[in-house]
């Protein structure tokens, strides 16, 4: 049986659906960086919101969703001496009385001794009213992605990862069939295609649709540097907003988060 015979099927099968997937990803990053429509809310000229505008909610929100909304809510009833976050994990209500609704939500989310663990008053914070409200005015203005355009892309890269594999895969078994060296050359030329593309792809996508955030949009993403630069530095609340936990320089807090 020849290379020929042997390589023919394979090829076209793994470039296909190379193609297919890169496609469906190309697809949906393009509509996840198409411009929001005018709601009269400034977002689709250039008039929009500035970075100094957000809020730390919002910011918190666009740089790590739901998740990130509460762990800024905790972590600033914590300096405030409302609450206590131990580094096992569990926190405790000092003060019970919420400020706002995203402190609320959290407070909601405590047992009737005030006392839980956080991972359970993220989990239920962050499926509260307060953080869907919050979303729906992010995307209203055009700063945070729709739920369709995170799938979207995320189905795209997940498309794509298994196109990968699958030439990876092709590769290999082709590669095992016993052949001379000048064989072997065309076996890798022949799949060489189909991978640079899954690959390059995939780099492509990380770089234009995940510059920052996976939740904002280009002009959410765009707001987020831009406070960043200003106050993103320490390990104050913005810092926490923009990049999460990681960067608390007390490792009890960063424990209890975690």
């Amino acid at each position: 049986m020849g290379i020929g015979h042997v390589l023919d099927p394979a090829p076209p099968d793994g470039l296909g659906r190379a193609l297919a997937s890169c496609t469906r990803l190309l697809r949906a990053a393009a509509r996840a960086a198409a411009p929001a429509p005018d709601t009269g809310t400034g977002s689709g000229t250039g008039t929009g919101p500035r970075h100094d505008e957000l809020t730390l909610y919002e910011a918190a929100y666009l740089a790590g969703g739901p998740r990130r909304v509460v762990e800024l809510t905790l972590l600033s009833m914590q300096r405030q001496r409302r609450l206590m976050l131990a580094h096992t994990g569990w926190a405790t209500v000092v003060d019970p009385v919420g400020r706002d609704p995203h402190e609320r939500s959290v407070l909601g989310a405590f047992g009737p001794d005030g006392q839980s663990p956080v991972p359970v008053v993220r989990s239920a914070a962050a499926r509260d009213e307060a953080v869907r409200v919050l979303a729906v005015r992010l995307g209203a203005a055009g700063l945070a992605l729709s739920d369709a355009a995170r799938d979207g892309v995320a189905g795209g890269v997940r498309a794509v990862r298994r196109a990968t594999v699958l030439v990876l895969a092709l590769a290999a078994a082709a590669l095992g069939v016993p052949t001379d060296g000048t064989a072997t050359t065309v076996v890798l030329c022949w799949f060489a295609l189909p991978l640079l593309l899954t690959l390059g792809c995939l780099a492509i996508a990380g770089f234009e649709t995940y510059p920052y955030s996976a939740w904002a949009s280009p002009a959410g993403q765009r707001l987020l540097v831009s406070l960043d630069r200003e106050r993103g530095r320490g390990d104050g609340l913005a810092a926490v907003a923009l990049r999460g936990s990681r960067v608390l320089a007390d490792p009890s807090l960063r424990a209890a988060l975690s």
